[in-house]
């Protein structure tokens, strides 16, 4: 199984073409939080319980 995280489609990403596939969801989210660091100029660590628990709502598995 994998896990999909696309940035577009968290409110307010529209514009971002960040896309992620890992075989685990703790590898997306190393990929996901990166991203956020790299491209976004954000701090994983300080995102809050409702920002990582609308991400989650977005990851997709297939």
């Amino acid at each position: 199984m994998a896990y999909t995280y696309r940035c577009k489609d968290f409110p307010g990403m529209e514009a971002c073409p960040g896309s992620f596939t890992a075989e685990t969801e703790a590898e997306l989210w190393k990929h996901i939080e990166l991203h956020g660091a790299t491209a976004h100029g954000e701090s994983p660590e300080r995102w809050s319980k409702e920002d990582r628990e609308e991400v989650a709502k977005i990851i997709c598995q297939s």
